[in-house]
């Protein structure tokens, strides 16, 4: 998957995902949940990788407005996983 290295794409199959189908099959957001509630130290660069990688464009490609709302959505994971 463009965009997504050794360490991203184990991270993902660790979640069960290993096509880029099922990862559209869940969505970029979900993705990175799972793999934040699996414990591993997962930034916003992957969640932004795991969009871009679905849009087959380069991560800094994604338009601002896209960047804006997968930050809020990785805030509100955070908040979510702090919560407990």
């Amino acid at each position: 998957m463009k965009n997504l290295g050794p360490v991203s794409r184990g991270w993902l199959s660790a979640i069960g995902i290993h096509t880029l189908g099922e990862l559209a099959d869940v969505g970029s957001i979900t993705a990175y949940r799972l793999i934040r509630q699996h414990g591993h130290r997962a930034n916003l660069n992957l969640l932004y990788a795991l969009e871009a990688a679905l849009r087959g464009c380069h991560w800094q490609a994604l338009d601002p407005a896209t960047r804006a709302s997968l930050q809020a959505a990785g805030r509100q994971i955070a908040a979510e996983l702090k919560a407990g």
